[in-house]
Formats: C-alpha cells, structure tokens, sequence
C-alpha cells in the first residue's frame, strides 16, 4: 500500500489501483476491491487509527451487501432502506447507527471527489458514478454530548460510595483470609478511584504510569495543594493521533 503521492496523485488515487486501459475479468469487483484499498490509503495518509479504519470499511462492506449493489449504483433511497433496517429491525442504537452513517458518507465523500478520479474511472466503464447518499435530511445529527439511552443513567452519589466502599470492603475480606490476591484488589479499588477522581477513559486509565504524577510547580505559596497527572492516550478532534493532557486534581497532597 502507498501511503505517499506517486507522480502527482493523492494516495488513493485511481491511477495508483486500477491500470488506465486494461480491461478487467471481473470489472465490478475488482473496482470496488479497488476503491475501497484506495479509501484505506487515504485514511492512512491522514494518519487514522486501523481499527477505525477497518471498523468504516466493515460498514460500508455491509452497506453494499445489503443493498446489493456496486457504490456508483447506490441511491439516497438505498440508504434510508438500510438505516431504517438497522434501526428497526436490528434495533441499533443511535450512536451506533451515526457510525454506519458516518462511514457511508465518508466514503461517498471520497468516491466523488474529482481528485481521486474514482468518478470518472466508473462513467468510463459501467456508465455511471458514485453520488452522494448521505445528506442531513436522511442522516442523524450528533447533538447531545451524551447520547446514551433512558434507562442508563450516572450513579448517584450514595451509589457510587457504595459502589467505592465494596471495593474496599473485597480488599479487606482478601487479606483477611490469608489469600495473597489482596493486592490485585487493592489495584483494582486504587484504579478505579483514580480514574473517577481524573475523569480519565478507559485508554487513558489503562496507560497510566507511577511517573505521570507529581505536584504543580506553578502553585502559589498556601495555595490548596494539587496533583496533576499526565494523560496520555487522549485523542483530540482536530487530531487524529493519540496525544497527551494534563489533568490537576485539587485537594490531593
């Protein structure tokens, strides 16, 4: 796969897949393997994770398998039959369905874009093109920050002192039958208050290490005392790439 432009071309370009002129024995799914092996070196030139990549490309996948149906031959009306069935009869989730949306019109973006030909490469050999099949009327809108459903809810703060106080409870009832498995649940309680404490994800509670914290040198003499940590693992919108943050904890010495 190449991840740089060859000649001029955009990686995914056409010219970089598919031979100009030479005909091909089975021409619908060798461009489709094609297209698809493009979209993946151009999100590989913008530096995305494999497993989003892989994850877009599994959807798309199921897309034209349900429609039954090469990309330049798909229709908005195609779309809304298959969102409508992962909606209602495979029941998925709103967050789950903006993903396969999302997916979608990724890569319609990439398949019509004049810059990687793709367009043109099908009017000159079945006729017609890709279009776009994912527009706001027929795609949802991410509005709320959290798009989880009714029934799930945030523990409340009796709940979630309980939920702490087990936690301390299984390290003492350990120990106090002479296992040595008391310091996996001591990990275990310290990790899970740490990353409630920071507000840190899963990656990021996963990527901790000792070295990450320390005291802020920029605290004012008496000021409260604080602990930042560095967190690594984060991911911001406009980078695509892992990065790192720095989180401060008030009232921890």
């Amino acid at each position: 796969m190449k991840l740089a432009a060859k000649d001029g071309l955009a990686p995914g370009a056409v010219r970089l897949h598919l031979a100009h002129g030479v005909p091909l024995l089975r021409p619908e799914e060798q461009v489709l393997e094609a297209m698809l092996d493009g979209w993946r070196n151009q999100q590989l030139a913008r530096n995305l994770a494999l497993s989003t990549i892989n994850g877009r490309e599994r959807k798309v996948r199921a897309f034209a398998a349900h429609a039954d149906a090469f990309p330049w031959s798909w229709s908005s009306m195609l779309a809304d039959e298959w969102f409508g069935d992962l909606r209602a009869v495979r029941g998925c989730v709103r967050s789950t369905l903006r993903g396969y949306q999302v997916a979608a019109r990724l890569f319609c973006d990439y398949a019509t874009d004049p810059a990687y030909g793709w367009a043109a490469e099908c009017e000159r050999r079945f006729g017609t093109h890709p279009i776009q099949v994912g527009h706001e009327w027929n795609t949802a809108v991410h509005m709320q920050e959290c798009e989880t459903e009714a029934p799930k809810r945030a523990l409340t703060r009796d709940e979630l002192q309980a939920f702490f106080d087990h936690a301390d409870d299984e390290v003492s009832r350990v120990r106090g039958r002479g296992r040595k498995g008391w310091l996996p649940a001591f990990r275990d309680a310290m990790l899970l208050k740490t990353a409630y404490a920071y507000g840190l994800r899963r990656n990021e509670t996963r990527m901790l290490d000792t070295a990450d914290f320390g005291r802020n040198p920029s605290a004012w003499p008496g000021e409260t005392p604080l602990t930042p940590v560095s967190v690594c693992g984060t991911v911001s919108a406009p980078r695509p790439a892992p990065a790192s943050d720095t989180v401060s904890l008030y009232g921890v010495p």
